[in-house]
């Protein structure tokens, strides 16, 4: 079963390649069916390979599968190639089965809207390019995927174009991403010089060879990649173009936004674990950037009246938290987590998407209020994703994925830890600030229409999901067998035993209970409303718009660039050949008239060119 690898990225891109070409010919009930059914397809395939796996893993938890030679030079050779190990084939189950799910809430979604076969085209263009990226072999074949996705994201953003907003959100996630991808080919090309290859596999064991760990060296390749990871991720100082995303449909935003897309600078930092292993100095920088995100993006969505703009900013904060697994070398933590959040932020997103369809699609969060009557299965799946995102204790995935990744920050170093209590203290104080004035209080907007069991299926798939699946890594002090880090080991190798005082996953547990009660006192006394209702002062006009990375990067980089530009409307270099030009055309003008036809003039100049002619041979 696992031979048949290739058809996981093949069907989505047969799928996009129908709707592409014949799409616009077919009713909108087949576009979406070919859309859905190929990822549903992939998804499938994709489980029946993981079942086959875990029954008979292939030698060394690794299987290779070359489809053909791409590139073969003197000194460089590339293949594409895909190569199924644990880390991928759970990176390949998350997106083909989630993406299967949004495809399917996509098909309700969506319905009636202009561009229904495009938006399946690129959706379905998106699920192969981010397959392609987890499962390839090589580094330039996930060069080539991570670009894809990144094309598809700015199609995705941009697929409501008319409004001039959401084109210069599309520009703006694509330029940010791609100025990060510049270092991140760099980093390839350097690795490719070093080793002769980008397979993966060649070029880790070449440069755990070749380079001492903390030179510089790995340093150096590790760095770029890293800034090509930032953006991807949506991580400080590259973080500004996540919330502005949510300009594109909200099941984009629960795919590429929260799911998939911005968790691939984490999968590539677990995927060349050993390189950065080699790079001290560049996980430290890890951690801290990763710190500073968590902070900036808790304090942003702790004063945003858009559920999507919450939504995002809880996306970025939630990365963070396995960049700060990554800096204090925990890779099993950081994809415990990536797998939890891929899940319980998909539902949130859909959750959120479920509720804006029946209120006219309203976004503000305190035009809401009183839905928990009205609409109770969007209640109910936004209820259990607040609670795993605050990562309430017992009864959801996000608390085990969070104390999986508190106890090695705690063995790390406690500023680490603390930075990971504080978050999940402002976590369960802004997502319950939002669950509360939306599904609480008194109704702000009326209630239209019903959902399809296309809705509702997501939502108790993914909700149900949110319940489980964090038993596969339970904490010590439950019992817990650790069977995700066990069925990881063979990739990233075993994490060493953490023993805890008491008082460590106490507070664990108690800082998102702190944030939810306060939340709720808050909001019990009107305070959430009242704030809404006010006009911003200067500190929360800062954390709204993003502690003024914009402000910054518009007055640092864009402005300049403007400048520039205007200065360069009249291109200098064609200005100093238009001086040249106009010289020969003045001269023309005056010299002309020496052409007269008059004989004894030409002489008198020939005998006046002759005598100087002679006065310089002599004289000079």
């Amino acid at each position: 079963m696992i031979a048949y690898l290739w058809l996981v990225p093949a069907l989505p891109l047969l799928g996009a390649i129908m709707l592409g070409l014949c799409g616009g010919a077919l009713p909108a009930r087949i576009n979406g069916a070919i859309g859905a059914g190929s990822v549903g397809l992939a998804a499938v395939v994709a489980l029946c390979i993981g079942a086959a796996w875990l029954a008979h893993p292939p030698p060394q938890q690794l299987f290779t599968q070359v489809l053909w030679s791409w590139i073969n030079l003197p000194g460089f050779s590339a293949s594409i190639a895909l190569a199924l190990d644990p880390v991928s084939l759970l990176m390949m189950l998350i997106i083909s089965v989630i993406g299967f799910f949004i495809h399917l809430f996509s098909t309700e979604y969506m319905q009636g809207e202009e561009g229904y076969s495009r938006y399946f085209a690129y959706l379905n263009l998106f699920v192969a390019c981010m397959l392609l990226l987890v499962l390839a072999s090589d580094l330039l074949v996930m060069f080539a995927g991570w670009e894809g996705v990144g094309v598809c994201s700015y199609l995705l953003v941009g697929f409501w174009f008319a409004e001039p907003a959401n084109g210069g959100a599309a520009q703006k996630s694509f330029i940010v991403t791609r100025i990060a991808d510049i270092a991140m080919l760099a980093g390839l090309l350097l690795l490719a010089v070093q080793f002769g290859t980008l397979d993966i596999h060649t070029v880790l064991a070449g440069a755990v060879a070749a380079w001492p760990a903390g030179t510089a060296m790995p340093a150096l390749a590790a760095s770029l990649l890293l800034i090509g990871g930032l953006g991807k991720s949506a991580q400080a100082p590259l973080q500004t173009w996540l919330p502005d995303a949510m300009a594109g449909p909200t099941p984009v935003s629960a795919l590429i936004h929260a799911a998939t897309m911005v968790t691939a600078g984490v999968y590539l930092v677990v995927r060349l674990h050993a390189l950065f292993a080699l790079a001290p100095g560049v996980l430290a920088a890890i951690g801290i950037g990763a710190a500073l995100t968590v902070l900036l993006a808790a304090f942003a969505g702790l004063v945003q009246s858009d559920i999507k703009r919450v939504l995002a900013y809880s996306t970025m904060g939630q990365i963070g938290y396995m960049f700060l697994a990554l800096g204090a070398g925990a890779w099993g933590a950081a994809m415990f987590h990536l797998l939890t959040h891929a899940v319980f932020k998909a539902l949130l997103f859909l959750s959120a998407g479920a509720i804006s369809m029946r209120l006219h699609h309203e976004q503000n969060i305190f035009a809401m209020g009183g839905l928990w009557r009205k609409l109770p299965a969007a209640f109910a799946a936004f209820a259990v994703g607040a609670a795993c995102l605050a990562a309430l204790p017992l009864v959801d995935c996000g608390f085990f994925s969070k104390e999986y990744l508190l106890a090695a920050l705690w063995a790390r170093g406690p500023w680490l830890w603390a930075i990971g209590i504080a978050g999940a203290f402002l976590t369960g104080l802004y997502i319950f600030r939002a669950f509360f004035t939306v599904f609480f209080g008194g109704a702000q907007t009326d209630v239209a229409g019903s959902y399809g069991p296309r809705i509702i299926v997501p939502l108790a798939a993914l909700g149900a999901a949110a319940l489980v699946i964090g038993w596969l890594q339970a904490p010590e002090f439950l019992g817990g067998a650790a069977a995700f880090s066990a069925f990881l080991a063979p990739a990233i190798g075993v994490a060493p035993a953490t023993h805890l005082p008491v008082l460590v996953p106490l507070t664990g547990m108690a800082a998102p209970l702190a944030g939810m009660a306060l939340a709720y006192t808050l909001h019990a006394n009107g305070f959430w409303r009242r704030q809404g209702a006010a006009t911003p002062g200067a500190v929360r006009r800062l954390c709204q718009t993003g502690f003024g990375f914009d402000a910054a990067y518009r007055f640092l980089f864009v402005t300049p660039f403007l400048v520039t530009v205007r200065a360069l409307r009249q291109d200098p270099v064609d200005q100093a050949f238009g001086v040249l030009e106009r010289l020969a055309v003045a001269l023309h003008k005056n010299l002309r008239h020496a052409q007269n036809g008059k004989l004894r003039r030409y002489a008198g100049w020939m005998m006046a060119g002759s005598l100087a002619t002679f006065l310089l041979l002599v004289f000079a």
